[in-house]
């Protein structure tokens, strides 16, 4: 199958160098000077160093090149693109490949676009309309764990049957497990607000107040994501899923974690910014928070732990602040 990865971070990166033994992948990124290293080089040395790409595989900036890769003909049930950039890139991203949409498109982006509030299908719906088959990979994944090759379970959520069925068929493999769902909303929001209850676990375990309060957050965290999910329209069966506990669990408990890292420097007292030039990374979660505060407030759904967390980021709150704050709280019903 032709594959078609846009966005060279590390989980991009990662993806490639677990499909190039069995597929024809091309890694797109923009950087020129980058691309260049990767492809004399084989390896991603900014975002993925130490793991060597496939031969055969294609590092190149030549953005025609990459969609001509995956472009609609003779192969076009046999090609499949996949969009690596964060949400802040995805909307730019696609208004590129407006004139020549891809015939399969799927994202891996978690989180909601930051001006408006808007998931990542409905972004992709606005810039490239709906006719095409489209889908969110989403799931419990660090990329150094998949560039390594141990185990993991993703969820390709998609209104497509057959786009479903070209996905676990692309990648399931011995150490990539695939599960398929019709349920993309409930598969972002659990992928988007994951990030921000990360952010808190990190500010709790930063400050020390012990594993009873981590497993408390967490739990009332999932009780978040699943009331703005169901109020958007998703399936309460899917955050109890790989999309929804699943990758809540691994990005508020591992060490891997970008977004549970800003929430320990924030626990240190250090400065956003500086927390995040540290990292290097995109922490999905910061821009998210403010986001799903708006978006929480407007549905007039209860979110706690985000609208706390979104106070430390942006209001000049304190992480000590927050968790006072969150332990003030009056007592409810559990199910509630």
């Amino acid at each position: 199958m032709n594959i078609a990865i846009l966005g060279a971070g590390a989980w991009g990166t990662a993806l490639a160098l677990s499909l190039a033994e069995r597929h024809q992948v091309l890694l797109w990124g923009r950087d020129p000077q980058t691309m260049s290293k990767i492809a004399a080089s084989g390896e991603n040395t900014v975002y993925l160093p130490g793991f060597r790409l496939p031969s055969g595989t294609i590092a190149t900036s030549d953005f025609d090149a990459a969609l001509a890769h995956v472009a609609p003909g003779a192969n076009r049930e046999e090609s499949l693109l996949i969009v690596a950039t964060s949400v802040a890139g995805l909307r730019p991203l696609l208004t590129r490949m407006q004139q020549h949409p891809p015939p399969n498109l799927v994202w891996l982006c978690k989180g909601l676009e930051e001006s408006t509030r808007l998931l990542p299908h409905q972004v992709v719906q606005q810039t490239l309309g709906s006719a095409i088959p489209m889908g969110a990979l989403s799931g419990p994944s660090f990329a150094q764990e998949v560039a390594q090759g141990m185990p993991c379970a993703l969820t390709i959520a998609s209104e497509s049957p057959a786009l479903r069925e070209r996905v676990v068929g692309a990648l399931h493999a011995q150490n990539i497990r695939v599960y398929s769902s019709d349920d993309v909303i409930g598969v972002e929001v659990g992928g988007a607000v994951k990030n921000i209850l990360a952010i808190a676990t990190g500010i709790v375990d930063g400050i020390g107040l012990g594993l009873n309060a981590r497993a408390a957050l967490i739990t009332r965290g999932l009780a978040e994501i699943t009331r703005l999910g169901i109020a958007l329209g998703g399936h309460v069966e899917t955050f109890m899923g790989l999309a929804g506990m699943g990758d809540l669990i691994l990005t508020c408990t591992g060490d891997l974690s970008r977004n549970r890292k800003v929430g320990l420097g924030l626990a240190q007292g250090k400065k956003l910014d500086a927390i995040v030039t540290e990292l290097g990374h995109v922490a999905e979660g910061v821009r998210c928070a403010q986001a799903v505060r708006a978006l929480a407030a407007e549905l007039k759904i209860d979110m706690p732990i985000t609208n706390a967390v979104a106070a430390v980021l942006f209001d000049g709150d304190s992480a000590r602040d927050m968790v006072k704050r969150l332990l003030a709280r009056d007592p409810r019903d559990e199910t509630v």
